[in-house]
């Protein structure tokens, strides 16, 4: 009886877990997630503008929003900024307490560090990246029509009809996939090296930097690959 509670407890730690790594990587980052979709809409229109009269009224207009916004930026964006909140503090905070013997402690309970500590934090960051970047595309496309607006005075049934009307099932596949694997990988790379620290304090801002570094070249590679995949057996 005295294991099926303790069991029950770990579960319940666990889920709690979960629960705060998705309050820190996913609500917290609400304002900045918010200012750099309202800027990227706002300056797709403004940049267009400038180079294409009644750029709004271009056949284009809609086709440009989608290949840019929920095909790249949403996803690509929320995950740089959720790596470098979370990311690394996800990296100091292992890697702390690894140094304060706290995993060792853990352990000594016969519970698994990596399924407490690790996994719980990577599936907080998986969820907050994909619920942040589909915020994000929200987002965008309100500044986007917001400017469009006040531009051309483009009403939002007519914006919304021609947006969906541009707007493809495969292209909210490929941000969904690509925001989850950005998630995952960012949340595997940082308890790594959060994990890799051993004894000295001054390992943990050395792995600090690690991650961001990983964790962007991994962001770019797989973007990179998910793209040309859908491009190569997809939209083809």
């Amino acid at each position: 009886m005295s294991e099926f509670i303790s069991r029950r407890e770990i579960k319940h730690l666990t889920y709690n877990v979960v629960y705060r790594q998705i309050l820190f990587t996913g609500f917290e980052a609400l304002s900045i997630i918010t200012l750099s979709a309202v800027a990227v809409g706002a300056v797709i229109i403004i940049q267009g503008n400038s180079v294409l009269s009644n750029f709004s009224q271009s056949p284009m207009y809609y086709n440009i929003l989608v290949a840019i916004i929920p095909r790249e930026m949403g996803a690509l964006l929320t995950a740089l900024i959720v790596i470098a909140r979370s990311g690394t503090a996800i990296s100091t905070e292992l890697g702390n307490m690894n140094i304060n013997n706290e995993t060792l402690a853990i352990y000594s309970f016969g519970i698994s560090p990596i399924a407490y500590l690790a996994v719980p934090r990577v599936l907080g960051m998986t969820i907050s990246v994909v619920s942040l970047s589909i915020y994000f595309n929200v987002a965008a496309f309100s500044s986007s029509w917001f400017v469009s607006f006040l531009t051309d005075a483009i009403i939002p049934s007519q914006f919304l009809f021609d947006l969906f009307s541009a707007l493809t099932l495969t292209d909210l596949m490929m941000g969904v996939i690509k925001s989850g694997l950005f998630g995952f990988f960012g949340g595997v790379i940082a308890c790594y090296h959060g994990f890799k620290v051993q004894s000295a304090i001054t390992e943990v801002p050395q792995r600090t930097i690690k991650t961001v570094v990983n964790s962007v070249t991994s962001l770019v590679l797989l973007d990179i690959i998910v793209t040309a995949m859908f491009y190569l057996y997809i939209y083809d």
